[in-house]
């Protein structure tokens, strides 16, 4: 066994041989290390471009808001200009590091809705409807409130509730309750809709990544080797099978052989820019950077969805904010110390506090907006808090119609792909967005908020019909961090991978990440990636066994 990362001490020329290579540690790149060493039988090398996870913030809860703008554990990719945006180019984090985003996420346990899966299944996607998901979710998931028809108890990811009482988290679900929302208090139970708090994949007050629910379990296993800052180059082939994996570590090119098989577990991103550059994409794209087409796949890269967001902001009467908190010396002072001693307080918020989840329409069967609610304002996530006591709460649109691209600039690994997501591109997305932002402000206006709510700073009483809510969308949107479809999975000509991940056409080579999503889940995205490589490992397991 070798703890991540081992030292340079190879020269180019050295060529080392496992069962399987997974490229990429993140969500479910550590959970594959997990699944795939725990019975011994397999050699496995888990390569990782980043460093290893010894970052105090990341796990921190709050300290995602630290890692937004930490290029050694952030990609820091941009898209390019957003026409639906105003031109505007829009940051995307990604982690890079052991962990990946589950390192640098908002930590948020959402799985989406029933029907997205039984969607997946309708497309022709066997085996992934929801009846037959739901087992590995459970496998996965360690639940703090115990085990039940939905839920796990034992497995390796924390899920837990939120260790400190909020009162405007409170108030904000009041609020929604009289506007008609019913509460709810499990978003993945028998039924998404309603409001509610949110569970986070913490344990204790501190965070759960990947890497450390799944990876350092596995490190005690005896076959499993992890080499960090280790950036995968190309895949290599022989024909049309996949046999391992040249990356470049300490300036040292090195390759390692995979005898069984290849897995590409890089996000959203990352995976289909190494196909790209691998010879596996469209054509016309591989040859114009130089690159020997291996095999013509124009799906790859194509498809790209993400859930866009839109913030309102307001002013707060009372100093009951985190803004108030970080704002104070002493105050400030005194979070870290109850942290320190007791893991609550301020600095366990995740991404959201409460949230809640509802229809646009009646015409609609299940809901289309998510909102997340957060006890502090900021201009952007990862810059300074506003120095006004401030809360704020954003609309996430669950199936955005808008689809894009991810395209390799070069043939230098290097260097970051084109990435657009069109946001805002049909009129179903620029509709849905409006009327949740109109619904969202009868919540922050409710009889329950009231006694906290000063003024809304944005987008502003000026802001009332749908032409300017539409035009704050295109001045405030922004991206709520969950990229998938660019490996997508399906039995059509643009589809990527097969109903058991396998890349079509390709032998000995699997994608497992968020990007094989036919589309995407009614919620975070965290969650589902890590049931996705739950149920992979168990087919390439199958699979091998009857090899």
């Amino acid at each position: 066994m070798n703890s991540p990362s081992a030292p340079a001490r190879a020269a180019s020329s050295e060529s080392v041989e496992f069962d399987y290579i997974i490229v990429g540690a993140g969500s479910a790149g550590c959970v594959l290390a997990n699944r795939l060493g725990a019975s011994g039988k397999h050699s496995v090398l888990l390569l990782e471009a980043g460093p290893k996870d010894r970052n105090i913030w990341i796990h921190v809860p709050l300290g995602y808001g630290k890692l937004f703008k930490d290029k050694t554990v952030n990609w820091m990719y941009q898209t390019e200009p957003e026409p639906g945006l105003d031109g505007r180019t829009v940051f995307q984090p990604r982690g890079k590091v052991l962990g990946g985003s589950s390192s640098i996420n908002g930590l948020l346990y959402v799985r989406g809705q029933h029907e997205d899966y039984d969607r997946w299944r309708q497309l022709g996607n066997s085996g992934w409807g929801y009846d037959d998901v739901l087992p590995y979710f459970k496998k996965a998931e360690d639940q703090q409130r115990g085990g039940d028809a939905f839920h796990g108890a034992g497995g390796p990811l924390p899920v837990s509730d939120w260790r400190h009482a909020d009162p405007l988290s409170e108030a904000f679900i009041a609020a929604a309750v009289e506007t008609g929302l019913p509460f709810n208090p499990d978003f993945n139970g028998a039924s998404q809709e309603g409001v509610g708090m949110f569970q986070t994949t913490t344990r204790r007050g501190r965070r759960a990544s990947t890497a450390v629910a799944y990876l350092r379990p596995a490190l005690r296993q005896g076959r499993l080797r992890v080499e960090t800052s280790a950036l995968a180059q190309r895949i290599l082939f022989e024909g049309r099978r996949a046999v391992g994996i040249e990356y470049k570590q300490g300036g040292i090119a090195r390759t390692a052989r995979a005898r069984k098989e290849v897995l590409v577990s890089s996000g959203a991103y990352n995976s289909p820019q190494l196909l790209q550059l691998s010879g596996v994409g469209p054509a016309d794209l591989l040859r114009q950077h130089g690159i020997d087409v291996v095999m013509d796949a124009p799906g790859v890269g194509h498809d790209l969805q993400d859930h866009m967001q839109v913030r309102m902001v307001m002013r707060c009467a009372q100093k009951v904010t985190l803004n108030d908190v970080v704002n104070h010396p002493l105050r400030k002072i005194w979070m870290g110390l109850r942290y320190a001693a007791f893991r609550t307080g301020p600095l366990t918020i995740a991404a959201g506090t409460a949230g809640a989840f509802f229809k646009t329409s009646p015409r609609l069967a299940t809901p289309d907006i998510q909102i997340h609610f957060l006890p502090f304002s900021t201009d952007k996530m990862g810059e300074a808090l506003h120095s006004y006591s401030g809360f704020s709460a954003s609309v996430c649109q669950l199936r955005p119609e808008s689809r894009g691209s991810l395209r390799i600039k070069s043939a230098d690994p290097s260097v970051p792909p084109e990435i657009r997501i069109n946001y805002l591109a049909t009129e179903v997305d620029r509709t849905a967005n409006v009327e949740g932002l109109k619904i969202l402000r009868q919540m922050l206006h409710a009889p329950a908020l009231r006694p906290f709510v000063t003024e809304e700073v944005e987008p502003g009483a000026k802001v009332m019909s749908d032409e300017e809510l539409l035009a704050y969308c295109r001045q405030r949107g922004s991206t709520i961090y969950h990229p998938t479809s660019t490996c997508r999975m399906g039995n059509d000509s643009l589809a990527v991978v097969d109903q058991r991940l396998r890349v079509r056409g390709i032998e000995g080579l699997r994608v497992i990440d968020g990007s094989i999503m036919p589309d995407l889940v009614s919620g975070n995205t965290n969650a589902a990636i890590i049931m996705i490589a739950e149920k992979a490992s168990e087919m390439i397991l199958a699979d091998a066994r009857g090899a």
